[in-house]
């Protein structure tokens, strides 16, 4: 097992550049088909009309599935440092694991549902993502300052919390913007009441 998780170092990385990747792509190829307003879309307006909807999707699983092997491994690894030195219940870190894995499981609705086509579906996958996201940061955090200083530094535990605590603060906003706003088109007026809310929803999603 130990020989499995050093072959596993190189996942958290391929995940972020993935992940970026997948945004940036979908982003330039829907602005250069005209499809959405170069200015802050929702990320979901990218990957909503094809061919950045294929590109979009195709990533998106993709990041999904690093996703929760980034977390499993984190989850060994901590099983392995708990078993040397008994820092936390093990019912924390399987706690964290789940509500981690319900998160990539909801990154893969939102990659498959487009938010025109099934906004329901949609919608429900992104609180998923964002929600089980958030609180795994959170749990994570917890975990790092319990293993402090056997197996991180007080410096990491508290980079981890601040992280913790912005994803957080960005994830309560972004939920209130978004259920205060109807998502049925992509082209939007500077003048609606609604764009406001939207630009909101759509900064707080991104941090």
């Amino acid at each position: 097992m130990l020989c499995f998780l050093r072959g596993m170092a190189f996942v958290p990385f391929l995940l972020v550049t993935w992940s970026s990747a997948a945004f940036i792509i979908s982003y330039v190829v829907a602005v250069l088909s005209g499809h959405v307003n170069p200015f802050l879309p929702y990320i979901s307006d990218t990957g909503t009309t094809p061919p950045e909807s294929g590109i979009f999707g195709f990533m998106i699983n993709f990041s999904a599935f690093l996703g929760a092997a980034t977390m499993y491994t984190r989850y060994k690894i901590v099983q392995k440092q708990n078993q040397t030195c008994y820092f936390s219940t093990p019912v924390f870190n399987l706690v964290s694991l789940v509500l981690g894995l319900v998160g990539c499981f909801g990154m893969g609705i939102v990659a498959n549902f487009q938010e025109l086509a099934v906004p329901v579906v949609h919608d429900g996958g992104a609180l998923l993502a964002f929600v089980c996201g958030v609180v795994y940061t959170l749990l994570q955090s917890i975990i790092s300052y319990k293993s402090c200083p056997q197996w991180n530094s007080l410096s990491t535990c508290h980079i981890r919390m601040v992280i913790s605590a912005v994803s957080c603060a960005a994830v309560i906003p972004m939920i209130v913007c978004a259920s205060l706003i109807s998502i049925t088109k992509l082209e939007w007026n500077p003048r609606e009441k609604s764009v406001t809310l939207r630009i909101s929803t759509e900064i707080n999603g991104d941090i």
